[in-house]
Formats: C-alpha cells, sequence, structure tokens
C-alpha cells in the first residue's frame, strides 16, 4: 500500500471516529464519546506523520505523536493532548474506568469535545 493510500486510511478512520463519538455524545454516553474522540485525534496525527514520510510510532500517548509532527502546540494545547491521551480506557483498571465514568458528565464532556474538536481540525488542516 502506497504512503497516500496510508494516510487516506487513518484519515478515513479518524473521520468515523469522529462520527461514532458524536453518536456516543447525543445517546449520553459521555465516557465513551471522550474514548473515542481519542482515537479520532491519536489517528489524525498518526495521518500527518505519515504524511511527513516517517514510520508510525505505535503508542497511544498523544502528547509523544504531536512531537513527530512538524505541528507547533502550544503550552496548553500540549496539556490537552496529556488530559485527552487519559481518556484512553482501553487497558485501565475498572476502579479508573469508574471514575472516569463519574467525572466525564455532560458539562465535562462538552469542554472536552470541543478542544478534541479543535486539535483534530488543526492537525487535519495541515496535512
Amino acid at each position: 500500500m502506497s504512503n497516500r493510500q496510508m494516510i487516506k486510511n487513518w484519515l478515513l478512520k479518524a473521520k468515523k471516529d469522529v462520527e461514532t463519538a458524536e453518536d456516543l455524545y447525543k445517546s449520553r454516553h459521555y465516557d465513551w464519546c471522550l474514548f473515542i474522540w481519542h482515537l479520532a485525534v491519536e489517528k489524525a496525527l498518526k495521518a500527518k506523520i505519515l504524511s511527513l514520510n516517517k514510520p508510525i510510532v505505535y503508542v497511544h500517548d498523544l502528547k509523544r505523536l504531536a512531537k513527530e509532527t512538524d505541528i507547533i502546540f502550544d503550552s496548553e494545547q500540549t496539556a490537552n493532548l496529556n488530559e485527552i491521551t487519559s481518556f484512553n480506557l482501553e487497558a485501565r483498571y475498572d476502579d479508573y474506568k469508574l471514575s472516569f465514568y463519574k467525572k466525564a458528565n455532560k458539562e465535562y464532556t462538552d469542554k472536552w469535545t470541543q478542544i478534541c474538536k479543535s486539535i483534530y481540525k488543526l492537525v487535519v488542516t495541515n496535512i
């Protein structure tokens, strides 16, 4: 598969994740909404890395992935990437998942959905 096709595939998967996150938000599954937003941003960053002809780093740490791009993230955006990385619940313990479930109320999710959208758009428009 060509590099161009891999970039296209990562972006397509990221876009589908955005749609899924929006559906989860509408159904008030806020913790899962934020988890999927993490995946969308992660996939957009991986597409950006590929667009620079660099190999993908197979990690979920958004700050680390961001460092592989040529996008300048300010300190607030970098802190936001760290918080968004915490939404990745895949391998977390049950007590952490329950804690995040309680934290991810509507207000918290509204705030972080907007931040995720902003970072996602920043990455995608720079590919």
